[in-house]
């Protein structure tokens, strides 16, 4: 399958947002979140519509040079987007944080999330991290990463249960 990752502009950040409820839609399995009272996977009600979820995320294309929306385009279809921070949006002495990670459950399985991870980790080099769900709910996310990350590195990462700015979460951290 032909995919393609691709750093998004301001002009395209609709495609990214329009696939974005269905990401927390998602990590609401995990985490056995419900919708607020809006019907909008945020945490706070004052988000009411999926237009103010969408302006909070244009901070993804207000900073160009510190934090990077990819998009996931298989068969020329979206697919799914990566997005990379980079300090002061990481944890000190981190490079590149992957702040999410989405892939339609459609594509799932296919080697396409992996061969995206792998373009995205081959265009910046330095000490990454990344943060997933420790609880048994996301065994699968759990064995993606390690599967991609032992591939990607030769084995040569760590992975830990801590505390996070984001809760208790499975941090990897590896070098390219």
């Amino acid at each position: 399958m032909k995919i393609e990752v691709r750093l998004t502009e301001m002009y395209d950040a609709y495609i990214i947002k329009n696939l974005y409820p269905l990401y927390l839609y998602d990590l609401s399995g995990h985490y056995e979140r419900l919708p607020n009272v809006h019907g909008i996977y945020e945490e706070s009600d004052d988000i009411k519509t999926l237009h103010e979820q969408y302006d909070i995320q244009n901070i993804w294309w207000e900073k160009p040079d510190v934090l990077f929306p990819f998009l996931i385009v298989a068969e020329g279809t979206p697919a799914g987007f990566i997005l990379i921070a980079t300090p002061p949006y990481c944890n000190k002495g981190i490079d590149f944080f992957v702040n999410e990670f989405f892939l339609i459950q459609s594509l799932r399985g296919k080697g396409i999330a992996e061969r995206a991870a792998n373009i995205v980790f081959d265009q910046f080099k330095g000490k990454w991290e990344l943060f997933t769900n420790p609880l048994e709910k996301n065994i699968a996310g759990q064995q993606f990463w390690r599967k991609c990350l032992s591939n990607y590195t030769n084995g040569a990462f760590t992975e830990i249960n801590g505390e996070t700015f984001n809760g208790y979460q499975t941090i990897f951290r590896f070098v390219n």
